[in-house]
């Protein structure tokens, strides 16, 4: 890669980790300040502080990642397998959070006269309590599953102790990811998708029931859809790129195209950051909190008064 490229490269990496670090670190300060002040806090609001926290997290082990990939340091086995475990962890409870606000927001929103969409909504917080206890079994078997094929990987690739990061471990860290997401993201993807697509029959239903009312299309049930349509689709379609940007830079590992796996990385790093970017848009509280920090900001830039309000 020539050298404008690299800086290139280097500028937007460091662009989505800082639109990353912010989107999610002003979801996490707004609504632990709303916690310490009004001693409270909504389900939909500990789902977003949780889901925050684990994306800030993934996105510095994504960082971290790169960084080794571009030194000469090394690693041992040990310190690999730790590294591989916390972005299990991370990206499971990124991915299990976001399905359960899909979850959320599809009872809380749709109408629907269904026995069981009644008995669901009736018990809104237990059942997303459930869906992540749930997922805890996946977790458990995930992490049991990558310690036992880490194991066979390392003694089919020699049994080094310490080896290059760049080749081998590199390698072994982009195959177990790869596996590890197709084997255990079908369950929450599927729910999410499920989701969405009983969201947009709800939507459709209630644009019927207000033509035939002779009513427009503006009402807050429609606009409550529509938000949280745009947050969903949002996720499934980011989460998708996530997927395929990890498969892409495998295969660009192996052939050592390295633009390519740069390009892969930014493409990647666009789920954790934009997402919580929508996040932010859709939620009337973290969008008016948003604009006021960026009004500050830009008085400050001019030297002028903060304007009080």
């Amino acid at each position: 890669m020539g050298p404008v490229l690299h800086r290139i490269s280097i500028t937007l990496v460091m662009a989505q980790c800082i639109l990353g670090n912010l989107s999610n670190g002003l979801i996490v300060l707004k609504n632990c300040i709303d916690w310490v002040n009004k001693r409270e806090l909504s389900p939909i609001d500990q789902i977003l502080i949780l889901l925050a926290t684990s994306r800030i997290t993934h996105i510095w082990e994504i960082i971290f990642i790169w960084v080794k990939t571009l030194s000469i340091s090394f690693m041992t086995r040990e310190e690999l397998k730790i590294i591989m475990f916390c972005c299990i962890l991370s990206s499971h409870f990124s991915l299990w959070l976001a399905t359960a606000l899909s979850i959320f927001y599809l009872l809380r929103i749709a109408n629907f006269s269904w026995k069981i969409f009644l008995y669901l909504k009736w018990r809104l917080k237990k059942l997303i309590v459930g869906v992540l206890l749930g997922s805890l079994p996946f977790l458990l078997a995930n992490l049991v599953k990558t310690s036992i094929t880490f194991e066979e990987r390392i003694h089919q690739y020699g049994g080094n102790t310490t080896v290059s990061f760049m080749e081998t471990e590199l390698r072994l860290f982009s195959e177990l990811t790869l596996y590890n997401m197709t084997l255990f993201s079908v369950t929450p993807f599927s729910l999410a998708l499920i989701s969405f697509l009983l969201l947009i029959f709800s939507l459709w239903k209630h644009l019927q029931k207000m033509q035939l009312n002779s009513r427009g299309h503006r009402d807050p049930s429609t606009k409550a859809h529509t938000n949280a349509m745009k947050i969903m689709v949002s996720f499934l379609l980011l989460y998708a790129t996530y997927f395929l940007s990890l498969l892409i830079a495998w295969v660009a590992e192996k052939y050592h195209s390295e633009l390519v796996y740069i390009m892969c990385l930014i493409t990647g790093l666009m789920y954790p950051s934009t997402h919580s970017l929508v996040l932010i848009l859709g939620n009337s509280k973290l969008k008016q909190t948003s604009l006021l920090l960026l009004k500050h900001l830009g008085c400050s830039l001019k030297g002028q008064n903060i304007p009080t309000t």
